[in-house]
């Protein structure tokens, strides 16, 4: 899956557009300067995933720094990736919400197809947690009822993100929920045939979508596998030996989500917060609750903060 917040040591040395073929076919290998597309310029390398290397650029029309998406030169005829490229230009474009990362442009055409995204400053989660553990409750309550209301309006517009995780939230102000490279709508959906996701914050149903095809309740699952990694520091189903077990065709050994049980929670968890959470994970996607649901789980300990985050209109005649 595409990591676009990847660190890498060494930046690339550009290459003329067909030396690639000698050299590296799957990297552009831009150098500072290097126009992507007209008025658009790369600054630096970001990370890069199987289909897609993402840059820090400069953009001359939003005169702002932004992030370009590129697909990969060796996949710039590839009809399937630019398939998927077009998907998620029109989820950047079409969606319009606080907490999801914007898009300003999809060149699916051409030598170079991209996507241009808002440039996000701060670390995400997974950097976070590796760094300083779990998160305190007071930066953890008002982070879940903002990823909250964007897991929430993506369903109101009939989308799935599928990928929900620690590395794809952007710690900013507001935080903001991003990769939008496998989200699908409902509909789409219903046709998906394999793994679609990251194995460790992947619902059941996202694992072996013969049995159940994924629904909005996946985004729930991936929204309780990211609180209880930022509550406990670890994901809730570990797998013993990561590098030899990742591909496996033993389903039960690549995801014990389909099988065994999360890990118990610490016990300093709230056991409000703690209940909330592993009812996200639970098995049966109709056994699990809606983000709404969540929501008004999470809000009597958002009440005991000293500063309470708003999530909802007041009701007439009361003040806040």
């Amino acid at each position: 899956m595409p990591e676009l917040d990847e660190l890498v040591e060494e930046q690339e040395k550009r290459l003329p557009v067909e030396e690639l073929s000698e050299a590296d076919p799957t990297r552009w290998g831009f150098d500072e300067g290097d126009e992507i597309a007209p008025g658009r310029f790369a600054l630096r390398r970001l990370g890069g995933g199987s289909d897609y290397e993402a840059y820090l650029a400069w953009d001359d029309a939003l005169f702002a720094l932004v992030v370009a998406k590129c697909l990969r030169p060796h996949l710039v005829s590839d009809r399937h990736a630019l398939s998927a490229l077009e998907r998620e230009g029109r989820y950047l474009l079409e969606l319009r919400h606080p907490v999801v990362v914007r898009g300003f442009d999809a060149v699916s055409v051409g030598d170079r197809p991209h996507l241009v995204m808002e440039h996000l400053e701060g670390p995400n989660l997974s950097r976070l947690l590796r760094r300083h553990g779990p998160l305190a409750l007071e930066q953890l309550l008002p982070l879940t009822l903002q990823i909250c209301s964007a897991v929430h309006y993506l369903g109101t517009q009939g989308v799935i993100h599928l990928d929900i995780k620690p590395r794809n939230i952007i710690m900013g102000a507001p935080p903001r929920l991003i990769d939008l490279s496998v989200a699908r709508t409902f509909s789409q959906a219903l046709k998906i045939s394999g793994h679609v996701g990251t194995d460790a914050y992947m619902a059941p149903e996202q694992c072996d979508p013969s049995v159940e095809k994924p629904s909005a309740a996946a985004d729930v699952w991936g929204l309780g596998a990211t609180l209880y990694h930022a509550v406990a520091g670890a994901v809730p189903f570990p797998r013993p030996g990561f590098d030899k077990e990742r591909d496996s065709a033993n389903f039960a050994v690549r995801f014990p989500q389909l099988k065994g049980d999360p890990r118990p929670l610490p016990r300093d968890v709230p056991p409000q917060l703690g209940e909330i959470v592993l009812a996200c994970l639970a098995k049966d996607p109709g056994e699990r609750p809606t983000v709404r649901e969540v929501v008004a789980a999470i809000e009597p300990l958002v009440a005991t903060l000293p500063t309470k985050p708003v999530l909802r209109r007041s009701r007439p005649g009361r003040r806040r």
